[in-house]
């Protein structure tokens, strides 16, 4: 597979910044809490946009967890921002537009062709403690994602 480095649990992430759908560069660097970065497919297909709401109507939870949530694909701003805006989306979702942090993460894709889906939590000192892979059931990763939260807390 070439030198992709896999990041696993335990791992630091690295340091990058990646504009969201207003331009606005985003960096986990000096974050200082939990972050949930979840890999999405595409903008605006029933898998992805079941996945994109679950996060939205949780995302008081992961307030109260004290994390910030951000959605990752490789759609351009303009794609972002209609699907962010269409389903009142209230995270930033990143433009990943050659697919560097996808491969940063190492990410596959699901039968070489379709992009995988996965949700990283990574924890206030930007060490990931859970990361869960799952391209069909969207909203498994919510679950996850607040499960792994709890257990940061605990």
């Amino acid at each position: 597979m070439g030198n992709i480095v896999m990041l696993d649990i335990g791992s630091k992430i690295p340091t990058f910044s990646v504009l969201d759908q207003n331009g606005k560069p985003r960096t986990p660097d000096g974050l200082n809490k939990p972050l949930v970065l979840f890999f999405y497919p595409k903008d605006d297909t029933p898998g992805c946009t079941i996945e994109a709401c679950g996060f939205r109507d949780k995302y008081d939870l992961f307030k109260v967890l004290g994390a910030e949530v951000w959605g990752i694909s490789n759609g351009d701003r303009d794609s972002h921002l209609a699907f962010a805006n269409k389903n009142n989306l209230p995270y930033p979702l990143l433009c990943d537009r050659n697919n560097n942090l996808r491969k940063i993460f190492g990410v596959p894709k699901f039968l070489g062709m379709v992009e995988g889906r996965v949700t990283y939590i990574i924890n206030s000192k930007g060490i990931i403690v859970h990361i869960f892979e799952d391209l069909l059931n969207g909203p498994a990763h919510i679950k996850e994602a607040i499960r792994a939260l709890k257990d940061i807390q605990n």
